[in-house]
């Protein structure tokens, strides 16, 4: 038996025609976070001079990213409202107990670029943060 175009035709119409009828299923992102995060607070202390301590408060962080860029926009800020416009991470810590998370960072602010890997530009970091909804002081 030999196959002719108008034998495959009907049969290639009606699998196209069901195939439209899949539904698609959305790609998973991290954006799409079951809960979103809930920012408790930020406490900041100047250790000495420029060298800036910052503890921060959050739940339902995904990790600790999010915890560190908590303390990031808080010291992006803090930064601006000391008049400077950089900042050189030193150090953070991150713990979580459940949907709990702490942060302690640290970090020397100053006004031109410094030295180091872990710069931030405050401005820059500020709007940042703006934008993903992160809040600042």
């Amino acid at each position: 038996m030999t196959l002719r175009a108008h034998h495959i035709a009907p049969s290639l119409g009606a699998v196209l025609a069901l195939a439209g009828c899949a539904q698609a299923t959305p790609p998973v992102t991290r954006a799409a976070a079951l809960t979103e995060p809930g920012y408790l607070g930020i406490d900041t202390q100047l250790l000495d001079g420029d060298l800036v301590q910052f503890h921060v408060e959050m739940t339902d962080a995904r990790d600790g990213a999010d915890v560190t860029a908590y303390a990031e926009c808080a010291a992006a800020q803090y930064t601006l409202i000391r008049g400077y416009g950089f900042a050189r991470h030193v150090r953070t810590t991150t713990d979580n107990k459940g949907s709990h998370w702490r942060g302690d960072a640290v970090y020397v602010i100053s006004e031109a670029l410094p030295e180091g890997l872990r710069t931030i530009d405050a401005e820059v970091t500020v709007a940042a943060c703006e934008e993903n909804g992160i809040p600042t002081i």
